[in-house]
């Protein structure tokens, strides 16, 4: 279970990006964030495996304390938290199977691993991930020469990689055209049910949302204005969480 608790973060300069924010995610769920751009919705994720640290709060994933963890601790709580980003993230001069062998980094010797040195076991690891993507025909192919739903696919199978327990996904699917997106969500969704993982995911597309969120929590300028199943969210409740300012494309996903 991942719980956050009284989460504050507040960058130099005074910008508040998250405000006393608490929820928990039970094992398994699929939860939503949602909410216009600087609501806070990357910070928190960011915050969750400790890219940035938080001001004030907690997170407390499966009884440890994120936020108060160091070194080596930390490290292991990584290994089980997968991140994916709305640019990929991917080394682009690298090919698509390095992208992949460096989502074991941090169960491997760092030492053979800078010399771009991976096990054989690994290496079929790797492959099994991208044929689970699909993109297994890519192996080769350099990171830059893939377009933007292929290259999300190679970051999810470093993702994969990781075994983790736990997928952050910042705005994964924002760069990508509406059928490439529910293809990406879909083998998000692939990982929740068929491998149990607990997937936090921020988005902006309400039609998204309803149809793979198990629930949903609304952020607007970093503090909590909805948490509910995507069901509940009616009109009222998006001009609430986006404003009155939201685009239309937003409100057709309602109808």
């Amino acid at each position: 279970m991942l719980k956050v608790e009284n989460l504050t973060k507040v960058y130099p300069g005074g910008t508040v990006a998250l405000k006393d924010l608490s929820f928990e995610v039970s094992d398994g769920e699929f939860l939503v964030i949602i909410g216009l751009s600087g609501s806070g919705k990357s910070t928190l994720l960011r915050c969750i495996n400790r890219l940035i640290d938080p001001t004030e709060g907690k997170v407390i994933l499966d009884g440890i304390d994120v936020t108060a963890s160091k070194g080596a601790e930390l490290r292991h709580i990584r290994r089980k938290i997968g991140m994916i980003f709305q640019h990929f993230n991917l080394v682009k001069r690298s090919t698509v199977l390095t992208n992949v062998l460096n989502g074991r980094l941090g169960y491997l010797n760092p030492w053979t691993t800078t010399l771009g040195i991976f096990p054989g076991e690994e290496k079929k690891r790797a492959m099994d991930a991208l044929k689970r993507l699909g993109i297994d025909d890519k192996v080769d192919s350099r990171a830059d020469a893939l377009s933007g739903g292929q290259q999300q696919r190679v970051g999810i199978a470093r993702t994969l990689m990781q075994e983790p327990t736990l997928i952050l996904a910042d705005e994964p699917v924002a760069s990508l055209d509406p059928v490439l997106a529910h293809s990406i969500m879909q083998y998000l969704e692939r990982l929740n049910k068929e491998d149990k993982v607990t997937i936090v995911c921020s988005l902006h597309y309400l039609d998204l949302i309803q149809r793979y969120a198990t629930r949903v929590i609304g952020l607007k300028d970093g503090i909590k204005v909805f948490e509910g199943l995507p069901s509940e969210i009616n009109r009222e409740k998006f001009k609430e969480i986006y404003g009155e300012e939201a685009q239309d494309v937003r409100a057709t996903a309602l109808e």
